[in-house]
This record gives structure tokens, sequence and C-alpha cells, in this order.
């Protein structure tokens, strides 16, 4: 089990240097926000990762609220960057 933790922890890790890359480089500003939602889309798989190794159930309304909040964000950029190219 120590081995899978250790693996998941490496790769959720690389995901989020990979992620802090393209949020500082990002040539415009779609991308770092593109990149801001994966970032928060690790975030969650993270905090999953962790209760389902320490098998504990109180992180499940953590991820719900955090799911929530990170689509509402992604919408919201999307009507707006759609209303933008508009005009």
């Amino acid at each position: 089990m120590t081995v899978a933790a250790v693996a998941i922890a490496v790769l959720l890790t690389a995901a989020c240097a990979m992620t802090l890359v393209r949020i500082v480089r990002g040539p415009t500003t779609l991308d770092r926000i593109v990149a801001t939602d994966v970032l928060l889309a690790v975030t969650v798989t993270a905090i999953a990762a962790e209760a389902a190794f320490t098998r504990d159930p109180t992180a499940l309304p953590v991820l719900v609220v955090v799911s929530l909040l990170g689509f509402t964000g992604a919408v919201s950029v999307a009507r707006f960057v759609t209303k933008e190219r508009q005009q």
C-alpha cells in the first residue's frame, strides 16, 4: 500500500509542477485560467487519494464543495471569454 501511495504522490507532484509552469509561462490569460482549473482538479484528486488511503469519509463534503466551486469558476470564465470575443 505504501508503494502505491508513494507512486500517487510522485505523479500528483509532477502534475502540480507542470501545471504551475503553465500558469507562470502561459502566453495567454486563457492558458493560465485553464491551468488553474487543472491545478484544482489535481488538488481534488490528491484530497480524494488521501481520503481513500486513510479511509476517512470526512473529506467528501470538502471534495464536493471544491468541485462545485471549480465548475462554477470554469463556467463563469468560459462565459466571460465568449462574451468578450463576441464584441
